[in-house]
């Protein structure tokens, strides 16, 4: 076989005049953004994709659990001029409805005042930023060309396309190839770079849950449903086609787990056990179960994001969290928000851009990633509780009260553009307060009496003084 080698050349002087052209890696949700994004500020784009193009396939594949749209991502899309296109295509859910083991349903508002966050498919959402994309003659796609290194001294991306080897100079390039990122590897060798993986001993498995008879929805489709189960959880997310995506978030390994589910009647049995209200709503349960793969959820942190100040990791390749908070698409995409308010701050000068935005943006990727993390505890062991119920019921009353005073922190993450570490750090506040009341006597009795949104008050300001 003979191997090519090709030598594609851009500018490289990296003067603010004159650099025109950049790279993005990584055709993806936050690739394609970010390409927009830099192609409306007047730059060359071309975007270099592993993949085949997704909008050829007969059938969208790769991960496609459904996402949950919200505050930070239609931010960045309007900034990108889609969010009319994007609304086309995304459900509100206003609320979680949980559902307990005898079928009875429980509903809690996601905010304080009827905000929603919206299901959407993550292969429609990535159809339309390509779509767009296209629509600039500064862009350009480059498919089944894959990184297999960079040269950061050079500013040479190696690429892999076919059987043909390639070298792009780049002046600027932005990683957005995922949590496995080519250039993140790289960029793991040099000095000095901080670097930690983790995955959840939990993978998931997704079942789609078909529309009925007539077309419709076979439950409420303006929620999030949740059968919280304590070490697990099953959700289930709607689809414009009155269908659901639901995906089971289960041990991997151990006495009940993906690997102890082994045969059909067992895996029959769990869920008439745990999920008994879902089971008529699946007539395939035991194929859909069998054939889809097991998922695993990973973690990773990282920083610096940015080498020599000519390269930047963004969305997963900066960040890849667990899917809890529903915000590792709202993040990436906030991530190009930042960069392009950055860029317009300095005028255009990218000298110490790349730097300022990972020394402004890195804490709030690692705050994102414990957040999801604990909002997996809340979501499969919380959301059932009666205490826990109550401390929402309380926290709710007093923001609406209180609106300048107390934002649950759900609703910081999901409904403010208050920076990730920012809400980490009010909500580890807020969580001492609420334990402080929730210790008070007969306070399932007594949560709505005045003396209770004193004691709130009073809290608050002694931790502000503090």
């Amino acid at each position: 076989m003979v191997v090519k080698v090709l030598v594609e050349d851009c500018l490289t002087n990296g003067e603010k005049d004159k650099m025109k052209k950049v790279i993005v890696a990584g055709a993806g949700l936050v690739g394609s953004l970010q390409a927009i994004l830099m192609a409306k500020k007047g730059y060359d784009v071309d975007v270099f994709e592993r993949r085949p193009d997704l909008r050829k396939a007969k059938e969208i594949g790769g991960r496609s659990i459904n996402l949950a749209l919200s505050h930070r991502g239609w931010t960045a899309l309007e900034l990108a001029g889609v969010k009319e296109k994007i609304e086309e295509i995304a459900l509100p859910m206003t609320h979680r409805c949980m559902h307990d083991l005898e079928g009875n349903l429980t509903y809690q508002p996601y905010g304080v005042n009827g905000e929603a966050i919206y299901s959407v498919s993550r292969g429609k959402l990535n159809q339309v930023l390509m779509n767009e994309a296209e629509h600039y003659d500064n862009i350009d796609y480059y498919f089944n060309h894959k990184t297999t290194s960079v040269d950061f001294k050079e500013k040479l991306v190696h690429m892999k396309h076919d059987d043909t080897q390639k070298k792009v100079a780049y002046d600027k390039l932005f990683a957005c190839d995922g949590a496995y990122s080519a250039v993140r590897n790289r960029m793991q060798r040099l000095r000095p770079f901080n670097y930690q993986q983790s995955y959840l001993g939990h993978g998931y498995k997704e079942l789609e849950m078909p529309a009925d008879e007539s077309g419709k929805h076979r439950m409420r489709n303006d929620c999030l449903h949740i059968w919280p189960r304590g070490k697990y959880m099953m959700i289930a997310l709607p689809n414009l086609d009155g269908s659901f995506t639901c995906t089971l978030f289960f041990p991997i390994e151990g006495p009940l787990s993906f690997e102890s589910l082994d045969n059909d009647d067992k895996v029959l049995d769990f869920f008439k056990e745990q999920f008994p209200d879902s089971l008529q709503h699946f007539p395939d349960l035991i194929e859909q179960y069998n054939e889809n793969p097991v998922g695993h959820l990973v973690t990773i942190k990282c920083d610096p994001w940015t080498a020599y100040d000519d390269v930047l990791l963004m969305g997963d390749a900066a960040h890849a969290i667990v899917p809890f908070y529903g915000q590792g698409m709202n993040s990436g995409f906030e991530d190009c928000t930042v960069f392009h308010q950055l860029h317009e701050d300095s005028k255009g000068e990218w000298k110490g851009l790349m730097e300022a935005f990972s020394d402004k943006r890195a804490k709030d990727g690692h705050a994102i990633a414990d957040l999801a993390l604990y909002n997996y505890l809340e979501m499969r062991d919380l959301t059932a509780d009666p205490n826990f119920l109550l401390r929402k019921k309380i926290e709710n009353k007093f923001a609406k009260a209180n609106p300048g005073k107390w934002i649950p922190l759900y609703s910081q993450v999901t409904f403010s553009d208050i920076p990730y570490h920012q809400a980490l750090a009010n909500g580890n506040k807020q969580r001492a307060i609420m334990d402080e009341i929730m210790k008070q006597k007969d306070i399932h009795s007594r949560w709505d009496n005045e003396d209770i949104m004193q004691m709130m008050h009073e809290l608050i300001q002694q931790k502000q003084e503090a």
